[in-house]
């Protein structure tokens, strides 16, 4: 019997914690049915590198931004930048981009900036912009909503775990919801609620690796392999058996980021 095909919309494949056996990430990857990543670049300074590892593995796409916690020490992107990175054929999106007020509230202005630049570039390319947020819902979607008036984008709000106020904002928007291991965590009913009340073919799973591992393996290093404990997870939230989440969360991954498909 064949494992469902899953894609994870989200992780980091050249951070140190999974180059190192590189080769053996994927492999085990594939092995669990996910046949497909998108490795995302939070510094374009190494770009090269993470476009270099799509290159090399049939099923790897990659994204290119700045982070908001780096972009107060890194040179500020220009749109012309992200668009001429764009024309890349295995780069599919543009960020990850947005707001984190967590541990970097003194950098919001420049945060805000880089957040309009990578918007417009959304915009110009029509790539599907990648948002990171955090302790910053009300300036995100402010800024989602003034700016989607001014000219429409395509957007995901990666490994969501804010408010449901933000939740609704994106998803009026026809913004996507991605679903990462934190949604799997015991406590995270409250988020659970959130993704549950949201409409499916809005829904992406990802795992954000090296980071934030879903059960069993929480606490430990992540990896691509492991996008299926989460989509187990988003299975149960809506009702569904894993095959038919799986299916789901597939088409709305090729909706979105059409380069992929």
């Amino acid at each position: 019997m064949s494992l469902p095909q899953i894609v994870d919309s989200h992780c980091h494949l050249d951070f140190p914690q999974l180059a190192g056996e590189l080769d053996a990430v994927i492999a085990r990857a594939h092995a669990a049915g996910v046949t497909r990543m998108v490795t995302i670049c939070t510094k374009l300074r190494e770009v090269a590198q993470v476009r270099a590892i799509a290159e090399a593995h049939a099923g790897v796409f990659f994204a290119a931004g700045t982070h908001p916690m780096s972009v107060a020490a890194e040179p500020m992107a220009s749109v012309a930048d992200l668009v001429a990175l764009a024309a890349h054929p295995r780069m599919v999106g543009i960020g990850e981009s947005g707001l984190d007020y967590h541990y970097t509230s003194d950098s919001r202005e420049v945060q805000i900036e880089s957040l309009r630049i990578h918007i417009e570039a959304a915009r110009q390319t029509g790539l599907p912009l990648i948002i990171h947020a955090r302790d910053a819902d009300n300036d995100m979607a402010r800024i989602l909503t003034e700016e989607h008036r001014a000219g429409a984008f395509d957007c995901v709000m990666h490994c969501f775990s804010s408010g449901a106020e933000l939740a609704r904002a994106a998803l009026d928007l026809g913004f996507y919801l991605s679903m990462s291991g934190i949604a799997a965590f015991p406590r995270s009913d409250a988020l659970r609620a959130i993704f549950r009340a949201a409409p499916p073919e809005r829904i992406l799973v990802e795992t954000d690796a090296p980071y934030l591992a879903p059960p069993p393996h929480r606490g430990r290093r992540n990896e691509p392999a492991f996008t299926v404990h989460t989509a187990k997870v988003g299975a149960e939230v809506f009702g569904m058996d894993l095959p038919e989440f799986a299916a789901l969360t597939s088409a709305n991954f090729d909706r979105l980021f059409r380069k992929a498909a």
